[in-house]
């Protein structure tokens, strides 16, 4: 029986964020298995307390004792960002490029573990031999240092797993795409190419960095007064730009914002950002005028948080703004994010403060790829097989359409869970069903999609919570009134619902022989129910209902 080449997600494919992939390789029931990535998305108003989403690696952790490590092809969020929550329950090791493994290191150190004998440094363009995968990273293009692709060879053939990238002939910090490779690399032959497909709807190309540069020096050189720069933090080319153009226009930059500060740190202790010009800190920039200062911050995305909003409230301690200074928001809306975006641009506006946004000036560029970007990929690799992933599903199926228009034989869509046969077979297809799902991080917790707590809490946010409390005597007779309180139910008038709400316990608790364990369950069960029937009528509202029976 010939050894089986296996491909899949189990985060990633269907959706933009939250990347996890398994590629396994050997006998059927007795695969060994590498991870690329291990990323989170970002939970929105419709999950209330949840910050971070991740995938469950349930299926792979059953299998741990085979994981030969986690290969990480660059720090985005979306792509490590789950690390730290999850390799607790994997324990393997962990191979990443030096700028990678520096904000590794920062995560685990806020988890207080001790990840220096399991994370393993590759350098730019290295090779990882875990046998049978031998492992090559490639130098790609992206908005983040360090980016990579992965040429993934087994004894059954080669995947390009491409990781996030586009084609920026100017990327202006890091290194060009190593095209001359990815050319070897089809030319040698390639099973099967796992590709981004964030930007397939989009014509043309993505656009370089140093034409935002270009462009961002035009405006601030036009600008008089104070200029605030929000962006991601983690674009340390933007970041550099930032640092470019205020130099040029004869102005100081300061940092604000806890991970703008921590990819700074990052970046120069990796050997970037060395010929740039020192930030000063915001403390000491509350001194210089206004016509002479940048700030560089975060929160380019409305977050409650962030930096942007703090200044745009006037609750910073450090960083004041007023009428006549302007603010450069450096990146795309996010999908979702319009709403809070918005409403802080208008805010700005009506303050007297000039915003400039994608939507008016170039000012931005992705990270990923465009269809002229993918037809240059997809020349120089030449795959027999294409299995989109980073996307949601319109991207996804749009891309197997572009796929069958650059002729390759056999494009395969997946989604989180699928598992792909890549080899021995005629041609790579699909073969079995992974289980798969999300974890929420609850507070500290990490907790099921469908735990009791998470639907808890989204009874409580859309229709409030009420608590009745009966206090019993010996005898088994009800103590007077019951001790009702609520929260968030839309009351009018509170005496009468009062008044209501007790007729209804006591009608319900008549047929009940108070003293008794299984009449009391059954009386708690009667009154959840008559409770918010009763609440419903009056208000509209099924509340999050609790019971107490107290004896006394």
């Amino acid at each position: 029986m010939k050894d089986e080449f296996l491909f899949c997600p189990l985060g990633g494919s269907g959706e933009i964020g939250m990347n996890m992939n398994l590629f396994g390789y050997g006998q059927p029931g007795d695969h060994k298995w590498i991870m690329v990535d291990i990323g989170v998305t970002f939970a929105d108003d419709t999950i209330p307390g949840i910050d971070l989403i991740y995938p469950d690696p349930g299926f792979i952790q059953e299998r741990k004792e085979n994981l030969l490590g986690i290969i990480l092809t660059h720090a985005h969020e979306d792509h490590i960002g789950a690390i730290a929550h999850l390799w607790p329950k994997l324990g393997c090791k962990i191979y990443a490029t030096p700028f990678t493994a520096v904000l590794i290191r920062e995560k685990f150190k806020e988890k207080h573990i001790d990840i220096t004998d399991d994370l393993k440094i590759v350098e730019l363009n290295g090779k990882v031999k875990l046998d049978p995968f031998d492992v090559e990273y490639i130098t790609l293009t992206h908005s983040i240092l360090e980016p990579n692709g992965l040429k993934i060879q087994t004894p059954a053939g080669v995947v390009l797993h491409t990781g996030d990238w586009k084609v920026d002939p100017n990327p202006l910090i890091g290194d060009e795409i190593n095209s001359k490779r990815l050319k070897e690399i089809g030319d040698e032959g390639v099973l099967a190419m796992i590709c981004d497909s964030t930007n397939v709807f989009s014509a043309g190309r993505s656009g370089s960095e140093l034409d935002v540069r270009k462009n961002m020096l035009n405006i601030m050189s036009r600008l008089k007064k104070r200029i605030i720069i929000t962006s991601f933090a983690s674009n340390v080319a933007r970041m550099e730009s930032a640092f470019y153009c205020a130099e040029k226009t004869g102005r100081q930059i300061s940092l604000d914002g806890r991970s703008m500060h921590r990819i700074y740190k990052a970046a120069r202790q990796c050997g970037y950002l060395k010929n740039t010009i020192e930030p000063i800190d915001p403390r000491e920039a509350k001194n210089i005028s206004r016509e002479k200062i940048v700030y560089l911050c975060t929160g380019s995305q409305g977050e409650p948080m962030g930096a942007m909003m703090r200044i745009s409230n006037y609750i910073h301690p450090d960083v004041f703004i007023e009428k006549g200074d302007s603010v450069i928001f450096s990146s795309k809306i996010i999908p979702g994010n319009e709403k809070k975006l918005y409403k802080l641009h208008n805010q700005l506006v009506k303050d007297g403060i000039e915003v400039i946004s994608e939507e008016s000036e170039f000012i931005h560029v992705s990270g990923h790829p465009n269809r002229e970007d993918l037809k240059d990929m997809y020349n120089w690799v030449k795959p027999k097989c294409v299995i989109p992933v980073h996307g949601e599903h319109r991207h996804m199926i749009e891309h197997i359409n572009f796929a069958k228009e650059m002729q390759v034989p056999y494009p395969v869509q997946v989604e989180n869970g699928d598992i792909v046969k890549l080899a021995p077979g005629e041609y790579p297809k699909l073969y079995d069903k992974a289980p798969s799902g999300r974890l929420y991080l609850d507070g500290s917790i990490s907790v099921e999609e469908n735990s009791q707590s998470i639907k808890d809490r989204k009874n409580l946010s859309s229709n409030g919570y009420l608590e009745i409390t009966i206090l019993i005597t010996p005898k088994g007779n009800i103590h007077k009134n019951p001790i009702i309180t609520f929260r968030g139910i839309p009351i009018y008038e509170t005496d009468e619902f009062i008044y209501g709400l007790e007729e209804e316990i006591e009608k319900t608790s008549r047929s009940f022989k108070l003293g008794n364990k299984n009449q009391e369950h059954n009386l708690i069960d009667a009154l959840k129910i008559s409770a918010r029937k009763f609440t419903k009528e009056k208000t509209g509202k099924k509340p999050f209902t609790n019971i107490n029976l107290v004896k006394i």
